[in-house]
C-alpha cells in the first residue's frame, strides 16, 4: 500500500517488511510523520513484522480539513480503522509516538478487537496525564499547549525566519540535522504547519470523548530526559490498564524516542507483539 482513503481524504502510508508478517501500524506525533519510525522499521521486519507507517490527518498533502474540529481525536481513530480495513486487517499491534500515542490509547479503549498489542511512546494514559496537570509539574511542562492553540501566533513564532523557532526546538532535544531538515521541510509546506497545530487547536472538542480503561496488553515506553512528559503521569498510567501491563524506562533519551532509542525501543516491540495470544 502507498495510500488509503477515507471520506475523500488521501493518506499517505509506507508499508514494508514481510506481506505475511503480523502487522504493526506505527503513528507519529508533532512535528513528525511516518519518516520518525524509519530507525525502527528495520528491526520489526528482521523479526518478520509488516509495518504501516501511515501520515496522519494534517500530515498527507491529501488529508488536510480546514476546520479544528476535524482533528478531534475520534477522527484520528477513524483514520486508523480505514486503514486497518482498507489493508484487509482485522486488527494490528499498534505503536504510537506523541500524539499517535494518544491515538493509541484510544484505540486500545474503544476498539480493542482491532488492537493486538499497544505500544505507547512518551504519552502516558489520557487519564492519568489529566489528573497530573494538577498535582504535579505536569502543568508547567504542559504550558506550550496552550500556546499552540491560540490562531495564527504559533505559525509565525515557529516559521519565521526559515523555521529557525522549530529547529532549534527539535535540535535542543536531540534530533539529528537529517530529521530536523526533514521535519522542518514538511512543516513549511502550505498549510501543513496549521494543520499539525489543529490537533491542539481541536481539544476543546473533545471534551466528551474520555479514554477509558485499556484491557490490551500495553507497554508504556517512557524516557527520563522527556522535558515535555513527567513522571507522574507516567507512573500512574498502570492505574487505566485492565489487561498486562509494562513499564519500560529509557535513562537519559529525550522525547524523540524512535529517532534517539529506535534499536532498543524495536526490541521492546518486537518481544511485546509476541506476548499477545
Amino acid at each position: 500500500m502507498d495510500t488509503f482513503r477515507r471520506e475523500g481524504m488521501e493518506f499517505d502510508v509506507r508499508d514494508a517488511g514481510p506481506a505475511d508478517g503480523e502487522p504493526v501500524v506505527l503513528l507519529h506525533g508533532f512535528p513528525q510523520d511516518r519518516s520518525a519510525f524509519d530507525r525502527m522499521a528495520p528491526v520489526l521486519h528482521g523479526a518478520g513484522l509488516r509495518t504501516l507507517a501511515p501520515d496522519q490527518r494534517g500530515y498527507s498533502p491529501g488529508a488536510r480539513p480546514v476546520g479544528r474540529a476535524d482533528y478531534r481525536l475520534r477522527e484520528a481513530v477513524q483514520d486508523v480503522l480505514a486503514l486497518l480495513d482498507a489493508a484487509g486487517l482485522e486488527s494490528a499491534h499498534v505503536v504510537g509516538h506523541d500524539w499517535g500515542g494518544l491515538v493509541g490509547w484510544a484505540l486500545g479503549a474503544w476498539y480493542p478487537e482491532r488492537v493486538r498489542t499497544l505500544t505507547a511512546l512518551s504519552v502516558p494514559h489520557p487519564a492519568a496525564m489529566t489528573k497530573s496537570l494538577v498535582s504535579s509539574d505536569q502543568g508547567l511542562r504542559s504550558s506550550y499547549v496552550a500556546l499552540f492553540q491560540l490562531p495564527v501566533v504559533p505559525e509565525r513564532l515557529l516559521l519565521a525566519r526559515d523555521g529557525a523557532a522549530l529547529r532549534t526546538m527539535l535540535r535542543r532535544g536531540g534530533l539529528p540535522d537529517d530529521a530536523v531538515d526533514r521535519y522542518v521541510r514538511h512543516m513549511r509546506e502550505p498549510g501543513a504547519l496549521t494543520a499539525a497545530l489543529n490537533w491542539y487547536r481541536a481539544l476543546p472538542y473533545g471534551a466528551r470523548d474520555a479514554v477509558g480503561r485499556v484491557s490490551v496488553p500495553t507497554l508504556h515506553v517512557w524516557s527520563t530526559g522527556d522535558p515535555f512528559l513527567g513522571r507522574a503521569a507516567t507512573e500512574a498510567t498502570h492505574q487505566y490498564v485492565t489487561g498486562p501491563y509494562r513499564l519500560e524506562v529509557l535513562e537519559g533519551v529525550t522525547h524523540w524516542i524512535p529517532e534517539l532509542a529506535a534499536e532498543r525501543t524495536a526490541e521492546l516491540v518486537v518481544a511485546h507483539t509476541r506476548t499477545a495470544g
